[in-house]
């Protein structure tokens, strides 16, 4: 049977509609079942604790699962590359931060590339760093520990989370805009301790990790390290009023495998903007130590790449290298 031109059409036209329904059921109906949310970092870590906040908000917000797998190792790089690898369906999404950025610059043999290969979706939280110093070190201002310093070049020593972490990095930085000399001491288990003890006696610390020990007289704050104080710390200086231009932050978003549609990104993205506006959450987040971060993908990503750069210059400049 030979049909008429216009049915032809008519068929053709409605042939090109169905074609594209199961896209826009997909975005309509994500999440459909759960999501896995990949943290590149132990349990308990900084990121891991923004990451299960993020991952209640959005289950709240889209009334799906969002479930938090721990995936350490690498430098977090083990877990990045998982989702790197996962199907850019939504389902596995990323609990990305500052790290991923610093590794761009410190492995030069990565089997992916993080500011190409995952999509930046928001960011949820900063993380304001804080200055640490062990109680028996007899200094209590940020000008009184780079005097002692600049008085015993080479005899205090600094711990980190391991050479080219962001407590490495922000530490070097510091250095080098105060003129100090601090002896890095990298760690692959947790530092607190053996600062709390004085083996060593300052690091630039997470504020989520830090400010139970202030509270409790554990150790000593000397200042934050981001450009203005932080609303939760109003007593607290920031590193920047005594070294001018100094500022360092960690952040803590939502990224997810390239080609992820964008209306799974927006959706995303709208949840985490949504939840962040609430009183609860800001609560919560000040309650840790750190601001909430509202972007676009468009923003988040602009800002990443900022990121990206001033690093990489530090970075270059004291001559981190990953062993």
């Amino acid at each position: 049977m030979k049909l008429p031109r216009r049915r032809l059409l008519h068929l053709a036209a409605g042939a090109g509609v169905l074609a594209t329904m199961p896209c826009v059921t997909r975005a309509q109906t994500y999440p459909s079942r759960p999501v896995q949310v990949v943290v590149g970092f132990p349990a308990g870590s900084a990121p891991d604790i923004i990451a299960r906040l993020g991952a209640q908000w959005l289950s709240e917000e889209l009334g799906q699962q969002f479930v938090v797998e721990n995936r350490p190792g690498a430098g977090s790089n083990i877990g990045t590359e998982l989702v790197v690898r996962a199907e850019p369906d939504g389902y596995t999404i990323l609990a990305d931060v500052l790290t991923n950025v610093l590794n761009m610059s410190l492995y030069q043999n990565l089997g992916f590339n993080f500011m190409r290969d995952i999509a930046p979706v928001a960011p949820v939280a900063n993380a304001p760093y804080v200055i640490l110093v062990t109680n028996s070190l007899p200094v209590k201002t940020v000008p009184e520990f780079i005097a002692y310093a600049k008085a015993n070049p080479g005899k205090i020593n600094m711990a980190s989370g391991g050479i080219g972490t962001s407590s490495h990095v922000f530490g070097a930085l510091f250095m080098m805009m105060a003129g100090i000399e601090l002896v890095h001491v990298p760690y692959r288990t947790n530092y607190m301790s053996d600062l709390i003890g004085g083996q060593v006696q300052v690091v630039i610390n997470p504020a989520p990790q830090s400010m139970e020990f202030v509270a409790a007289g554990k150790v000593r704050a000397l200042a934050v390290t981001t450009r203005t104080r932080l609303k939760a710390l109003p007593e607290l200086p920031t590193a920047g009023e005594f070294v001018p231009g100094y500022e360092a932050i960690g952040w803590y978003g939502i990224g997810a495998p390239k080609n992820t549609p964008a209306e799974i990104v927006s959706t995303l993205n709208s949840a985490i903007d949504l939840a962040l506006a609430t009183p609860a959450a800001q609560a919560r987040l000040a309650d840790l130590g750190v601001e909430p971060m509202r972007m676009t993908p468009g923003q988040f990503a602009k800002f990443i790449a900022d990121e990206s750069e001033k690093w990489g210059k530090v970075i270059r400049a004291a001559n981190i290298k990953v062993e």
